[in-house]
């Protein structure tokens, strides 16, 4: 059970409740109300978390870039991730009738492939959008925290820019039919990560890597800040690893600011955390963790210590 208590910029306590039981599925409710689905929650408390696991943007596949973009976007637009909902609902039932072993009439193909067409027109537009207003707060940070050394861009790769895509189910759907699911739509876009002209996947250093997926993640921040009511949750999970000095000393620089809101920092190296609350003028709290249990710790800052100073 994991349980959270938040104050909306208004005021408004919020209390947050996800658990699970064996054998059973997971429960999520607001002020103790359950939520008939967990798509209502999604985008109602905006986080973004920047840890080791994001280094599969770059390393891992294709999969892992369209989920970047669908929980960006899932987290202001309600009508993508409806469309995205119902696009992999029909999508599911299309496999199945690609896996029959008995004939098919074209009818029911044509029932999915119409949800599937219109469905991931509107997932198509929104990502193209998404991707063309994100590209230049991406480069801007990116160019922060190296000082200009490199440049980097995005380009978004959807076989829906091509042709219709109700065309492009109906063409594949021989081949379809002998590989047993679908090989094209929008779940097969892509999302290519460049260091130059290059794949950064294949031409960038570990501390390059490093700099591209903090700059993409305190992008994603500041995209949502901009674009929603609620300023995001920023979990910073060990970021400095893999970084020479001066990227470690631009990131400070950024996170030590107003402009990121509240932030949960945790890493193994004392001194990081040290250079950060040094340079930052807000309330802060620190906490130690020993084989599960947290323990608070003394130096933290807040407000009533500077004004009995």
């Amino acid at each position: 059970m994991i349980q959270g208590f938040y104050e909306t910029p208004d005021g408004t306590p919020e209390e947050i409740y996800c658990g699970m039981k064996r054998r059973q599925k997971k429960r999520f409710k607001r002020n103790k109300k359950e939520y008939s689905r967990l798509s209502d929650h999604i985008g109602f408390l905006p986080l973004v978390m920047v840890s080791p696991a994001d280094a599969e943007l770059i390393a891992g596949g294709s999969e892992e870039r369209r989920r970047f973009m669908d929980v960006v976007i899932s987290q202001y637009d309600k009508e993508y991730l409806e469309a995205l909902i119902r696009y992999n609902k029909a999508l599911l039932q299309r496999n199945t009738l690609l896996k029959s072993e008995q004939p098919i009439e074209e009818e029911l193909f044509l029932i999915w492939e119409e949800v599937m067409a219109q469905t991931g027109e509107v997932v198509f537009r929104k990502r193209d959008e998404f991707i063309r207003k994100f590209i230049p707060i991406f480069q801007s940070f990116y160019s922060y925290i190296s000082q200009g050394k490199e440049q980097v861009n995005l380009t978004y790769v959807s076989q829906a820019r091509e042709a219709s895509l109700l065309d492009v189910l109906k063409e594949s759907r021989v081949r379809d039919q002998i590989m047993g699911y679908s090989l094209r739509g929008i779940h097969k876009d892509e999302l290519n990560m460049l260091l130059g002209d290059y794949p950064i996947k294949r031409e960038g250093s570990q501390g390059q890597n490093k700099t591209y997926l903090v700059a993409l993640k305190l992008a994603q921040f500041d995209f949502l800040k901009r674009t929603g009511s609620t300023v995001p949750l920023l979990l910073l999970d060990d970021i400095f690893d893999k970084l020479d000095a001066s990227r470690v000393e631009q990131i400070v620089k950024l996170v030590a600011g107003d402009s990121f809101g509240q932030i949960f920092i945790t890493d193994t190296n004392r001194g990081h955390l040290d250079r950060i609350l040094q340079k930052v003028g807000s309330d802060y709290k620190m906490f130690y963790v020993d084989h599960g249990t947290v323990v608070e710790m003394p130096g933290g800052k807040s407000g009533r210590q500077e004004e009995e100073q």
